[in-house]
């Protein structure tokens, strides 16, 4: 089971309605291309447009972002996500007709761990948060982020899955473009641990090209 925050719409990080769900679709492979690969059964059929991953070779930290402070989470989502439709799209935002129709997904079985860390002892040791922290703590903040520095007005949902990330986030891609509510899903699969901070990016959309086992066929964020 996972439990999803949906946005009401891409750009919009407000009011949101909860849903519990079981993911049932399987994923298949990393990578890119104008051809795209598809990534396994389901309503519809989804292939990778686009991939990218944080650390990739030559990463230090990744940017700071406006608005969001003292952890890594925000700015890793930023940078995953920028990497990933930059390859797609080039610059920001995405070309209009596509952009509008693209959602975002935000898979995270552990969530903001430092932010939830700062809060906690903050409040333990008779302190008051600083206001960022509200905002900072929605995990659809920063995917809304996203959506808006990219245009995309599709839907904006967060996962925090009990079972495996990417086939949560896959299943949840598939029924969003299977249900016609968009017509490619940014799925964003981010992990804080005791070994670093990483996380995956992949646009995906619909299509029969058959894939190849690649980086995203384990599901885990990249450990190197």
């Amino acid at each position: 089971m996972s439990a999803a925050t949906t946005g009401t719409s891409a750009a919009t990080t407000g009011m949101s309605a909860t849903t519990t769900g079981t993911a049932t679709a399987t994923a298949g492979p990393a990578g890119g291309g104008p051809g795209g690969r598809r990534t396994g059964a389901g309503p519809g059929r989804l292939r990778v447009l686009a991939e990218a991953r944080w650390p990739e070779p030559g990463d230090s930290a990744p940017p700071t972002v406006p608005g969001f402070v003292h952890s890594t989470f925000p700015p890793l989502v930023v940078a995953v996500a920028d990497r990933c439709l930059t390859r797609r799209h080039g610059d920001a935002p995405a070309p209009p007709p596509v952009g509008a129709r693209t959602a975002v997904l935000l898979v995270s079985a552990s969530g903001d761990r430092a932010s939830a860390a700062h809060v906690h002892d903050t409040v333990a040791a008779g302190g008051r948060p600083g206001p960022l922290f509200f905002f900072q703590s929605v995990p659809n903040s920063v995917a809304g982020h996203v959506a808006a520095r990219w245009g995309l007005g599709g839907p904006v949902v967060c996962l925090s899955p009990t079972a495996d990330p990417r086939a949560d986030g896959t299943a949840e891609a598939d029924l969003l473009l299977h249900d016609g509510d968009a017509d490619e899903a940014l799925l964003v699969l981010i992990e804080q641990t005791a070994d670093g901070d990483h996380a995956v990016a992949v646009l995906l959309g619909q299509g029969e090209t058959e894939c190849v086992p690649g980086d995203f066929a384990d599901g885990s964020p990249p450990t190197s």
